[in-house]
């Protein structure tokens, strides 16, 4: 349940109610697979301190300047299985980029799980809304072409942090901490090498474009 400090709207209980029974009977059903998807922060590429220096004592940069690069990351969890995806881009996470990501996650587990169903939990972010066009019309077309059932279960507004995936994004933060990221490749190996309950994440690092706006 919500904790009592954090913003809530007259929805918020119910809403934790129905999330909480739906993943419930989600996680007992035979043929249903339950993921967490969320994006996180942009990961700056650079020589930045991140804390002041690295764990061997090499000292980043103070200031704030243009990073040489960005990265946007799209996580899915998997809390059945204990397993975690990470997809990057130097391009903008958007719905598009989440469901090719979401497809290419599928082509690796339906030769190993038998299912019917994805449920998938997730915040209201702009580009995974409910009411984000393009995200749901590529859901659809996902569904139609794998015939495969999805439902969509959202978290309330203003508590995010009880997705999931949330949690592995903290175990991301920590094991990262201190260390400069001043390259892509430095970034996408220490993400492989994290470990989530003794498993590392599966990492790909997703070329080409993708436009903001598509409608």
């Amino acid at each position: 349940m919500a904790n009592a400090n954090q913003k809530k709207i007259p929805e918020t209980d119910a809403i934790f109610n129905y999330v909480h029974s739906t993943n419930k009977i989600a996680d007992e059903t035979e043929g249903v697979l339950r993921i967490s998807i969320d994006t996180k922060a942009t990961v700056n590429i650079g020589p930045f301190s991140r804390g002041g220096c690295n764990r061997y004592g090499l000292a980043g940069s103070d200031h704030d300047f243009e990073p040489e690069s960005k990265l946007k990351l799209f996580g899915v969890a998997i809390p059945e299985l204990d397993e975690n995806y990470f997809f990057f881009t130097q391009s903008f996470a958007t719905s598009d980029f989440m469901v090719d990501a979401l497809e290419s996650l599928w082509a690796s587990i339906k030769n190993r799980i038998d299912l019917h169903t994805i449920v998938i939990n997730s915040d209201n972010g702009p580009d995974n809304s409910s009411r984000r066009s393009q995200f749901m019309n590529r859901l659809v077309e996902f569904a139609k072409t794998n015939e495969i059932n999805i439902s969509l279960v959202y978290y309330p507004p203003y508590h995010s942090k009880y997705n999931p995936i949330e949690r592995v994004w903290g175990v991301l933060e920590n094991h990262w901490r201190g260390e400069i990221l001043d390259s892509i490749e430095k970034a996408l190996g220490l993400a492989r090498t994290m470990k989530w309950k003794g498993k590392n994440p599966t990492i790909e690092f997703v070329k080409g474009i993708y436009e903001k706006g598509v409608r």
